[in-house]
């Protein structure tokens, strides 16, 4: 790969690790193209990135393969001279500066300043007419350089894909040295080569950057696709990610717009209208994500069409649930329903009779569901013996957290209404202290640790999409009447840019 089109990379791949830049596609009729996710990323994150990565990048720099480079001149009592660099590597590669800009509905624009590298390498060359035999001689060069790189980046919409364009790019030369040996060679000699290889050398690594940075820029670009698409796909949920129109880039952010459409099995959720607006997010944070209302309830739909609302407790896990408090009717209850079967032979299990419905608040997120709740004893080598079956009409407020690479949920009211109650013990109801009890219990104890359960299971799912793997800084979960806004600044995780380059370059 090119040494200098890994160098620009260094600042552009980063950028389309989180948003695509403005593009011009084709997109559907109304209500397609409404908006279901957005995401904004701000200047001082494009910023964080282009500082954060020279390492990486310079990593690349070292283990990067370079063409070989030859050429032929007719030259004044010499004869015809031919000529080629070979065995080429950098060292001592360093970046004064990098600049990036981003140009309302104009693109990326990126400027990196006093570039140097000392390229070290093998130089053959010959003679032919003239006073000279067809003689070959090869000595070892070194080429101290020194350039400047601007970069204008668009993206094009190709096949419903993102590819993008950096044919618009500049390579300035302040500086171009050429050394034969330690300089031990006649220095008509040298200043002969100096000026037949600076040429074209010039003209070889302005062709090489460009056409490494569009070749390495679309790798990189379907692999952030593919990495993106994969992280919204569970087995049969997969969330459309899609634009649903041009991004827009303004002086201080670029905000890309999702369709956000769930689908499940081939059936798509319908989104026909948004309550998007810019000024609803702002320029504080690096990073937000906005989602609406319908993305979530279509989440909700797939999930609990997917028989995934379930939740099986037994062993510790069902006596912590029982044995929350400690009272005279708490214990009286858990002996009529369980009959003095151990926690170990019993199981308990939830589940959703009804598809959630999800409503977005300011006091948080609000979850309506018919729930079912069944425990069944197990004796040893007997049919399962349901002990206790019900259920209950329940609606439950909760806010989120993010913290500590773990999702939290809490619940921070509820209410709980029983619908349906049977009772092996009390068959006839007469015994109401066992529904008083089970009630405070669900409210206690029951409804905390089934929202518990949801955190860790999408904390387990978003950790075995990589999630774990970044920098995640203060982040704040928001709701409103209608949507959400996660909002978030970052440290970005080298090592998994560095993992890139290993294997895919």
């Amino acid at each position: 790969m090119c040494w200098a089109g890994r160098m620009m990379l260094r600042t552009f791949s980063i950028l389309l690790v989180l948003v695509h830049a403005a593009a011009a596609c084709e997109f559907g009729p109304f209500p397609y193209r409404a908006t279901g996710i957005v995401c904004r990323m701000t200047k001082p994150a494009a910023l964080l990135l282009n500082r954060e990565t020279a390492q990486v990048i310079q990593a690349a720099f070292r283990n990067a393969k370079f063409p070989n480079i030859t050429g032929e001149r007719s030259m004044r009592f010499l004869g015809r001279v031919a000529y080629g660099l070979s065995n080429i590597q950098v060292n001592d590669l360093s970046i004064e500066r990098s600049e990036v800009e981003l140009k309302e509905d104009n693109g990326i624009h990126i400027s990196i300043r006093n570039v140097t590298a000392l390229f070290k390498g093998t130089l053959t060359y010959g003679y032919a007419g003239g006073w000279f035999l067809q003689l070959f001689h090869s000595v070892d060069f070194e080429i101290q350089s020194s350039i400047d790189l601007q970069l204008n980046i668009d993206l094009k919409c190709q096949k419903e894909r993102f590819v993008p364009d950096a044919s618009d790019c500049y390579l300035t030369f302040h500086k171009l040295t050429l050394h034969l040996q330690g300089d031990k060679q006649p220095g008509w000699l040298k200043q002969l080569f100096t000026d037949i290889i600076s040429f074209t050398l010039k003209l070889v690594l302005k062709r090489e950057v460009c056409k490494e940075i569009n070749a390495v820029a679309q790798t990189l670009t379907n692999f952030i696709l593919d990495l993106a698409a994969n992280f919204v796909r569970d087995r049969d949920i997969i969330v459309d990610i899609s634009l649903a129109s041009d991004p827009v880039i303004k002086a201080n952010y670029i905000e890309s717009h999702h369709k956000g459409l769930v689908l499940y099995k081939n059936n798509s959720s319908m989104l026909s209208d948004s309550v998007f607006s810019p000024s609803l997010l702002t320029e504080s944070r690096m990073l937000y994500f906005w989602l609406s209302e319908h993305s979530l309830s279509s989440l909700a739909a797939a999930a609990f069409s997917d028989g995934r609302l379930v939740l099986n407790l037994r062993g510790e896990k069902l006596q912590e649930l029982f044995e929350k408090e400690d009272s005279e009717m708490q214990r009286k209850a858990v002996q009529m329903i369980f009959q003095g079967t151990s926690y170990n032979d019993s199981v308990a299990k939830v589940w959703s009779l009804t598809q959630p419905q999800i409503s977005l608040q300011p006091e948080g997120t609000v979850v309506r569901s018919l729930v079912a709740v069944e425990v069944s004893i197990l004796p040893t080598g007997e049919e399962p013996l349901v002990a206790l079956y019900m259920e209950k009409e329940i609606t439950v407020t909760i806010q989120a957290t993010y913290a500590e690479k773990k999702l939290i949920l809490q619940p921070v009211d509820s209410s709980v209404e029983i619908k349906v109650f049977k009772c092996a013990a009390d068959p006839s109801g007469e015994e109401p202290s066992i529904q008083r009890f089970l009630h405070i219990m669900i409210l206690v104890a029951g409804i905390p640790e089934v929202t518990s359960s949801i955190g860790s299971a999408l904390t387990s799912l978003m950790n075995n999409k990589g999630l774990d793997l970044f920098d995640i800084i203060n982040p704040e979960i928001i709701t409103r009447k209608g949507y959400v806004i996660a909002q978030l600044d970052f440290g970005f995780p080298s090592h998994l840019l560095l993992k890139f380059f290993e294997k895919n370059l």
